[in-house]
């Protein structure tokens, strides 16, 4: 009663199906990014400044080291009077 029946010539089904239809591409939509002029504005004074800082920073450094420079060599004079 609880035996299974099986068929009399059994065939296995197919391993691999190959199937030549292309699946349709999946568009993925991007999310919507608004951009206003005042960011923009913003972002853009935010660089100017940024540069002009690193630019102020740079040229005070080549200052300092053009005065070291200039005063080691009149210390130098100095002690060789």
């Amino acid at each position: 009663m609880f035996l299974p029946k099986y068929p009399a010539n059994p065939t296995p089904p197919p391993a691999h199906s190959h199937t030549t239809v292309d699946p349709a591409p999946v568009q993925r939509t991007a999310p919507q990014i608004s951009v206003s002029t005042g960011a923009v504005a913003a972002v853009l004074v935010g660089g100017v400044v940024l540069t002009a800082l690193l630019a102020a920073v740079a040229v005070t450094a080549i200052s300092v080291a053009v005065a070291a420079v200039v005063l080691r060599s009149m210390l130098r004079d100095q002690h060789r009077r």
